[in-house]
């Protein structure tokens, strides 16, 4: 078991307030967000986003590791990940584009479920998770 940790702060009215995030490893350090970087276009990232970034990370390792299980080698692995947020996160939409060498469409479509379905963070997920795979 690996546990990891994050905090936030928030100071002032949900609208007009601002806060700072930062992660354990401090690669995010007192990162800012705020009402205008969730809701609208501001300066500074917001949960959703790090919630996109963590699903894409997670998905490219782990298909990183069902490849190799497979007997494969990815030479890149390119993710994008939309989160959408109404009330919870409805949805988190992964785009794959994947260079894997001597890899079948098939066998790449059931590696790519395989990690779509088994990675730690679409596990956590309650919304709809979707993904649209290329092989380049």
């Amino acid at each position: 078991m690996k546990k990891r940790k994050a905090t936030a702060v928030w100071n002032g009215s949900g609208k007009d307030g601002k806060g700072h995030v930062t992660t354990q490893s401090t690669t995010l350090n007192q990162t800012q967000f705020s009402y205008k970087s969730r809701f609208e276009e501001g300066v500074g990232t917001n949960p959703e986003e790090l919630i996109a970034a963590a699903h894409a990370g997670c998905f490219a390792m782990k298909l990183s590791f069902v490849l190799n299980e497979a007997g494969f080698t990815a030479d890149e692995l390119h993710v994008d990940c939309v989160v959408t947020l109404e009330d919870s996160i409805t949805h988190s939409e992964l785009t794959l584009n994947a260079k894997v060498p001597g890899i079948t469409k098939e066998k790449f479509e059931e590696c790519a479920n395989d990690a779509k379905e088994n990675c730690p963070i679409s596990k956590s997920l309650s919304g709809k998770i979707s993904l649209t795979a290329s092989l380049s």
